[in-house]
């Protein structure tokens, strides 16, 4: 909409928040401006929370864009929202016949993790990363042997953000119905072995916020969250409550959003 600028919303609210500092308050800068945000978001509507975030960020992130002609991913890649949040993928493909190795790149917000076979972030990320088999109809042509041949697919991060977003998939697909299951979570995150170079310093990230769904449905439910304040101490933001808690409680929870920080 002409003359809507959701970053200078967003600042409204940042500055809202550090202005009263420790208590719950009405986020009326953002709420009034929801169907700008995503059409079909109405308030007193079920939504869901990763949903939203993506619509939120994807708006800021046009918002740096706005008046700009086309750019390539290299260039749209520069704007501070990417600079916070974004990263980039790996997908290397390897020929099973001649070794040869072919690299494509993908930007990437956040990390959505598939949690229906294991019982951490950790052993998701590995899942994540793992080689994926390409033969049958799904043959790679390899321009090296001239043919479509097997090979494996393998993704892999290639650039790390400085805020880590990851989403666990709890919610089925056609269903809607929720995977209730503890997914271990740990404080201190190593991304280190899921980059496309595992040697070097490890690449600590420290949990700065949990988002967790009470509900066992993608249609319903209720949404809080405990996020860690400037001075170290964390807070359990639930409406209009916000209660002290400690990191113990927050590690306990069946997140749905993880956020951690370089």
């Amino acid at each position: 909409q002409q003359g809507f600028c959701v970053m200078c919303r967003m600042e409204k609210h940042v500055n809202s928040v550090l202005r009263l500092s420790g208590s719950a308050i009405y986020p009326s800068a953002v709420i009034s401006v929801l169907t700008l945000i995503g059409e079909h978001f109405r308030l007193g509507m079920q939504e869901d929370a990763h949903e939203f975030l993506r619509y939120a960020i994807d708006a800021m992130q046009r918002a740096c864009l706005s008046g700009i002609g086309d750019l390539d991913i290299s260039s749209e890649s520069t704007t501070i929202i990417h600079q916070i949040f974004g990263g980039f993928l790996r997908s290397r493909v390897t020929c099973s016949s001649c070794k040869v190795a072919s690299d494509s790149y993908e930007a990437f917000l956040d990390i959505p993790l598939d949690i229906k076979a294991v019982s951490s972030v950790t052993a998701a990320l590995t899942d994540f990363m793992k080689p994926e088999q390409l033969d049958g109809e799904n043959c790679f042509t390899c321009s090296q042997c001239n043919k479509k041949v097997a090979a494996s697919k393998r993704f892999t991060i290639h650039r790390a953000p400085k805020v880590l977003t990851v989403c666990l998939k709890r919610f089925e697909d056609f269903t809607g119905g929720k995977i209730n299951k503890v997914v271990k979570y740990s404080n201190c995150l190593d991304l280190r072995p899921y980059m496309s170079q595992t040697d070097g310093e490890p690449l600590f990230y420290s949990l700065y916020a949990v988002l967790v769904h009470s509900g066992n449905s993608c249609h319903s439910g209720h949404y809080f969250c405990y996020t860690k304040a400037s001075n170290g101490l964390w807070y359990e933001m639930n409406d209009s409550s916000v209660d002290r808690c400690d990191i113990s409680t927050v590690l306990q929870q069946q997140a749905y959003l993880l956020f951690y920080v370089r």
